[in-house]
């Protein structure tokens, strides 16, 4: 059987996107329905400490070559 190999591959990556709701384009958040999210965002403003773990890696980093270099 022949398949054609981007057709293939297109087939096998869409089957991996699923939306929850089962509408393409749109999905829901438990967290952003709760505030979750909105409470992260201002709590990370008013301390400026970031709640992500890239956030923390760059802040820690900036701090690392402020006290190495003095920029």
């Amino acid at each position: 059987m022949y398949f054609d190999t981007p057709l293939l591959i297109k087939l096998i990556i869409m089957a991996g996107r699923k939306s929850n709701t089962g509408i393409p384009g749109l999905s829901f958040s438990w967290k952003r329905a709760l505030g979750i999210t909105q409470a992260k965002q201002q709590i990370s403003q008013k301390t400026g400490i970031p709640t992500t773990k890239a956030g923390v890696e760059r802040k820690i980093g900036n701090m690392l070559l402020k006290a190495l270099f003095g920029r």
